[in-house]
């Protein structure tokens, strides 16, 4: 079975967690005109994405996709049988390396025995009775013999091992070549088929749009979707305030929607991950740690957006029935542990941040500022394009797998996400103010 050994660029997963959620947030703003119709981006990204399951024809209203599943299921029964086999083969190979070394050492050892026994037998006929002598050699004759006895047990045992397991290791070697042929046959079917739908594509589009009516009708879920999306949208931009502090406000709805569009991304590498693991046989080493990584910093970056919409918890059962502004009045009071617990976080982070950057993997200009070798403006005048593009340089703390991702930077995520629940606290504490002083 081919191997997929793909291994994420750093770069690559910084870029893409930049670039994506900006392209959704503009796609996402585009005013929908005319009825929907199929595209040729659309499908071809179907088609890499999920075309082993035929989704790309299922996308295009076609019933030949229903050919890949089978192929594919195929392809997961090969890989399964695969790994049994190979378990066994691992099992048994393991049981025949240990008869041989077992039956090359007893052999000598026993020989060995065999070869000193005459000589004790006539040490013991030489020595007097009742003597040191004499007890002496009986105990190394007892011995000798004791290990000749078990010896003999062991190769005996070691035989038949290797008459067992030669057996099965010849027969687990030839299931798992067979079903790594079937799996590979399979996968190449597969690709063989992706391959030329992505040729058919533009017809398959062309042919799948002409089959639409000329004014296709709103579906029931598209007007459920397109209702909550424009609720969705009038319910958050209601949170936004009139004052002077808006501009954070509009800044935490954008950071909220920007890291939204992580959780897609996150679909797409565990689709990967699961295809590796899977169809391929050829597990990452960077998936699990690329999505908790990012988690971390959607959570910390949330923080204000999920402030501004009050969606956090909170006990209701008080606070609710209290006017307008009474409740500001409680939440100016609970503010003091607030921004205690805002601020530790925003100069804890800081801490953390420059101690991810101090730290003895770094050696570029950045890790230099950190550990106060040089100031700002000497670290700003010593940037050049090579501490962003020498792949010698690193500017701090690093993973400890193989991915070697930079840690340093979601450490100062930690700062940014402090940053943005202090402001938030800001306007939060100024809208309470305008409450109390206008009494609603």
């Amino acid at each position: 079975m081919p191997s997929l050994d793909v291994t994420l660029p750093h770069w690559a997963y910084w870029v893409g967690l930049i670039v994506f959620p900006l392209v959704a947030m503009v796609l996402a703003r585009r005013p929908r005109t005319g009825p929907s119709k199929y595209t040729n981006a659309l499908g071809y990204f179907i088609l890499v994405t999920g075309g082993m399951l035929g989704l790309h024809r299922f996308y295009l209203r076609s019933l030949m996709g229903l050919a890949f599943i089978p192929v594919f299921i195929l392809i997961l029964i090969s890989n399964s049988n695969g790994q049994e086999a190979r378990s066994v083969l691992s099992d048994a190979s393991n049981v025949v390396r240990q008869a041989e070394r077992t039956l090359e050492r007893e052999t000598g050892r026993i020989e060995a025995a065999e070869a000193d026994l005459p000589k004790m037998r006539a040490d013991l006929a030489e020595a007097e009775e009742g003597t040191f002598a004499k007890r002496r050699a009986e105990k190394n004759i007892a011995r000798a013999e004791q290990r000749l006895s078990d010896g003999r047990e062991r190769i005996a045992q070691a035989t038949e091992d290797l008459k067992t397991a030669t057996p099965a290791l010849e027969v687990a070697g030839d299931n798992l070549a067979f079903w790594n042929k079937v799996g590979a046959y399979a996968l190449y079917v597969l690709l063989a088929a992706m391959l030329v739908d992505a040729v058919l594509m533009p017809g398959l589009v062309r042919r799948a749009n002409q089959n639409l009516p000329e004014k296709e009708p709103e579906s029931e879920a598209e007007r459920a979707l397109r209702a909550l999306e424009e609720s969705e949208r009038v319910e958050d931009s209601s949170h936004v305030s009139t004052g002077r502090t808006g501009w954070i406000d509009r800044t935490s709805l954008m950071a909220g929607e920007f890291v939204s569009y992580w959780a897609v991304i996150a679909v797409f590498v565990y689709y990967f991950e699961v295809i590796s693991r899977y169809v391929f046989g050829s597990p990452t080493n960077w998936a699990h740690e690329a999505m908790y990584l990012m988690f971390g910093m959607q959570y910390l970056i949330a923080g204000s957006y999920a402030m501004l919409t009050e969606a956090h918890v909170r006990v209701d059962i008080f606070y609710a029935p209290l006017s307008r502004p009474k409740r500001a009045w409680a939440d100016l009071f609970t503010s003091i542990f607030f921004f205690i617990f805002a601020f530790t976080l925003l100069f804890t982070g800081y801490k953390f941040a420059l101690d991810a950057n101090a730290v003895a993997t770094g050696n570029g200009v950045i890790s230099e500022w950190a550990r106060g070798n040089i100031g700002f403006g000497e670290m700003l005048g010593s940037m050049s394009l090579a501490q962003w593009t020498d792949p010698n340089i690193r500017w701090g703390e690093i993973s400890f797998n193989e991915w070697e991702i930079p840690l340093w930077p979601m450490k100062w995520v930690m700062v940014i996400g402090g940053l943005l629940l202090v402001l938030q606290g800001i306007s939060k504490l100024a809208q309470d103010v305008r409450a109390i002083v206008k009494g609603a």
